[in-house]
């Protein structure tokens, strides 16, 4: 084990070899990263900065971090940060860890919705309606989660980000009145319990179950959502959904069955269908 007085470059090396040894990729990125998170300086910094003297306290520290990531929890509960768009935010396992897919919600949204009220159901860290208030026009921006822990972290992220955002304990939309919105958008849990056991031990292991698994279907939440969408949301008003790939074209024909105009299954960045987006109906 390397000495905790020596050098960040002795200390940074001791890190790839533990990680590696675990198998996992690219260890000398992940290293980088822990240390730079844990020290609060950019990358490029260490890099030049390499060969200066340790502050043994935060080398200890740091060497703990890299045994959790090496007995394979997440890289971001490790650090307890994650990036979301234009935010660097706080994470642990009160909630899912954000994703980039999950960033391309919230800029359709943006693109349909100029102003008024939104709300973000299911908000876990916050991350949809922070960037929301942050980037948006909006008069209001509600975050909505049923999990009280869920709601301290994202007011922990309200606090760091400073941004305008109403947080709601509650059960999906129960919680909003009527024709009170301008714009819906989640990221529900979306997973059948079989496929919820079949995920890498990476997600499963750690990130919380009642975030990913919704009914036998994996349907639930989302079938709530748009029946009682088409109550919370103004005429004209918009509903963005991020969707299972394989559940898509069966989330598309049933809100086509609903109160539901301009029905459209969207592509992710990966090119896999995975956004619902659709206007509330003028005529009801």
């Amino acid at each position: 084990m390397t000495e905790l007085t020596g050098s960040l470059t002795g200390l940074l090396a001791e890190a790839r070899r533990i990680l590696g040894t675990a198998g996992i990729l690219d260890p000398a990125r992940e290293a980088l990263l822990l240390w730079a998170d844990m020290s609060d300086e950019p990358a490029a910094g260490v890099l030049l900065a390499s060969s200066r003297t340790l502050d043994p306290n935060l080398a200890a520290a740091f060497l703990g971090a890299v045994e959790r990531r090496a007995r394979g929890e997440p890289l971001s509960y490790v650090t307890g940060w994650t990036g979301f768009r234009l935010l660097k935010l706080r994470i642990d396992r009160r909630a899912l860890i954000p994703r980039p897919e999950t960033e391309g919600l919230v800029e359709l949204l943006l693109e349909r919705v100029g102003g008024g009220r939104v709300a973000d159901v299911g908000t876990g860290s916050g991350c949809i309606a922070l960037s929301l208030a942050t980037e948006g026009r909006y008069e209001r921006v509600i975050a909505i989660d049923r999990s009280p822990a869920a709601l301290a972290l994202a007011a922990v992220n309200r606090e760091l980000v400073g941004a305008p955002v109403t947080l709601v304990r509650g059960d999906l939309t129960a919680p909003l009145r009527s024709r009170s919105l301008d714009g819906l958008v989640s990221n529900p849990p979306y997973l059948t319990a079989t496929e919820y056991s079949d995920l890498d031990t990476s997600v499963a292991g750690w990130e919380p179950r009642d975030a990913l698994v919704s009914g036998d279907d994996g349907l639930d939440a989302t079938i709530r959502l748009l029946h009682d969408g088409s109550r919370v949301l103004r005429s004209g008003g918009w509903i963005a959904l991020e969707l299972d790939v394989n559940r898509a074209a069966t989330v598309a024909e049933l809100a086509r069955t609903g109160e539901w105009e301009a029905v459209e299954v969207r592509a992710d960045l990966f090119g896999r269908e995975r956004y619902l987006l659709a206007r509330r109906s003028k005529s009801t």
